[in-house]
């Protein structure tokens, strides 16, 4: 396990890193790592990701509330301790504002079709949560239903959130994101999209859960199913119809 010091220069290089891609601006977006069952690392508030140094993050408890640090504590906290209680195993989480994908986020278009393989394996899929203010309980009430089922969320006017088992993971992941973004972009702009399907995709399912080792979601069945039923978008963003694949996580 790494010292907190290491997690503190971790953090300064991801966001640093996020800056230079372009994933971020200005003052925008937050990273944080859990260092122990009590305490969570994180990002300041009004402070750009790009100029940072170990000795500005804040360290945090389960409530939020200030237990280190000289800078203040972002009006986003609640978003990473929401995701840090209801996911035990993810101790980081990347917030950022990628253009691609906030721009899908900003359509209130989902990064749900299964059309590039690596990101079946990788993600599952990417759902659109609904818009809550930044900083409120709304939008910890729009993430709530979808934390425990994926690994990154859109949130709708907003951005994107990721997390994994480490900081590592989480940036992976919304470089991921943003990737995909970029392809589904194109496919819309080509005005033709080719999704993955029937035993196509359910050897990726397979794939995902072996790889995976069954501990991770697995992507919903996307349009037309083997059974041939049609989807419908909830308000969420999550395309209903999907229980089967759903269970399947469940009883694993």
């Amino acid at each position: 396990m790494a010292s907190e010091r290491q997690y503190r220069e971790q953090i300064v290089r991801y966001g640093r890193t996020l800056h230079e891609r372009g994933f971020v601006a200005a003052t925008d977006g937050n990273l944080s790592v859990r260092l122990d069952q009590n305490r969570i690392l994180a990002t300041p508030t009004c402070m750009s990701k790009g100029e940072m140094r170990p000795a500005d993050l804040v360290i945090v408890d389960r409530e939020g509330r200030l237990l280190a640090g000289r800078r203040r504590v972002s009006s986003e906290i609640a978003m990473h301790l929401l995701i840090y209680r209801l996911r035990p195993e993810i101790n980081g989480i990347v917030h950022a504002h990628p253009p691609t994908a906030t721009g899908f986020a900003a359509a209130g278009v989902a990064l749900n079709q299964p059309l590039v393989c690596e990101v079946v394996i990788g993600l599952g899929s990417i759902p659109l949560a609904k818009y809550g203010t930044p900083g409120t309980p709304e939008l910890t009430d729009a993430l709530a239903p979808l934390v425990p089922t994926y690994d990154a969320l859109l949130m709708s006017n907003h951005g994107v959130v990721t997390y994994g088992t480490d900081l590592s993971q989480a940036f992976m992941k919304m470089e991921t994101v943003e990737h995909f973004a970029r392809i589904a972009l194109v496919t819309h702009q080509l005005g033709r999209q080719q999704p993955l399907a029937g035993e196509d995709l359910e050897k990726l399912v397979g794939v995902r859960e072996k790889y995976l080792g069954g501990t991770q979601p697995i992507v919903p069945e996307p349009v037309g199913s083997r059974n041939g039923n049609k989807r419908k978008k909830t308000a969420d963003g999550v395309e209903a119809g999907s229980e089967d694949l759903r269970r399947r996580r469940v009883s694993q």
